[in-house]
């Protein structure tokens, strides 16, 4: 089944008195391209975030955004560098006795010495191994979830995709009806105009009349075009079906088709058919349009 190139996942969680948190989005590309964001101290794990990603996402562009915050108030221990404090103090007093200082040292005026309070807090790569753990589930649960969506929109993807080529296949139809009509209406048309023009028809050269029609039957003859079409048309739904991803085969044999509606229109001098090309064309531009989104 197809996979649509869309889709988004997140997940979660917390460990060591951090909390990670994983964003994954993907949009159309022609390749696979997958850009990783994260913190520079887990800089180390992007290659491995990228194999994990192209095990399962074999086309389209994947942004990877990682975010590591420290809990609050987690695993946070206060300190007063007490010989400090009394170093201060004592310096204090002695300047004050000296030089007949009449400030005191204040509260705000300690807290305003670096190294006074000491704020100790987990490093996170002190407990490497079980944040690497953490950030690798995190990655799969999103990248799990981003599938899914893939998976989901390639299944609209197909549903819509099955009614536009049914509708190709019906104008198809219609255009195997008319094709044989063709060089009957044109030889039909080509004698009224003849008679019309000879006022005796005695002078009418039925050879060069017959070779008039026999060149016009092989210039409109469509018949390998929409043997041609009809071959894509059966190409195109088993690749509906493959397992594989299939958006640039897809892509190719659209074109294919285009190429030879394009050449049915240019080689069939009739009205009928010109409608039915353009009613093709139009459905094929969506079909195009749907195909740019599939893996």
């Amino acid at each position: 089944m197809i996979h649509s190139m869309t889709g988004f996942g997140q997940a979660g969680g917390t460990a060591c008195g951090f909390h990670v948190l994983i964003d994954l989005k993907s949009v159309n590309h022609r390749y696979c391209e997958i850009m990783v964001r994260m913190p520079r101290e887990w800089a180390a794990l992007e290659e491995r975030f990228k194999k994990s990603i192209q095990s399962l996402v074999k086309r389209g562009r994947v942004d990877v955004f990682v975010t590591v915050e420290r809990e609050v108030d987690a695993s946070r221990t206060v300190e007063v560098n007490w010989p400090l404090v009394d170093g201060l103090l004592k310096a204090a007093e002695q300047l004050s006795a000296r030089y007949s200082f009449q400030d005191t040292l204040s509260l705000k005026d300690l807290l305003s010495v670096p190294e006074v309070i000491r704020i100790d807090e987990n490093d996170p790569e002190d407990s490497s191994d079980e944040m690497e753990d953490l950030l690798m589930k995190c990655l799969q649960d999103a990248l799990n979830q981003l599938i899914e969506m893939r998976e989901t929109e390639g299944k609209h993807l197909f549903i819509d995709l099955e009614e536009r080529i049914t509708v190709l296949e019906s104008l198809y139809e219609d255009m195997m009806r008319t094709a044989p009509r063709v060089v009957e209406e044109y030889r039909d048309k080509l004698m009224h105009r003849i008679r019309d023009v000879l006022a005796d028809s005695a002078a009418f050269d039925e050879t060069r009349f017959a070779m008039e029609v026999a060149l016009m039957a092989d210039r409109s003859n469509i018949e390998e075009e929409l043997t041609r079409l009809r071959s894509h048309f059966r190409q195109f739904r088993q690749l509906l079906l493959a397992a594989d991803p299939v958006g640039r085969k897809l892509d190719f044999l659209i074109q294919e088709m285009n190429r030879e509606v394009n050449t049915i229109g240019s080689k069939a001098n009739h009205s009928g058919l010109a409608a039915k090309v353009i009613e093709m064309k139009a459905e094929m531009e969506k079909i195009r349009e749907q195909v740019q989104n599939i893996e």
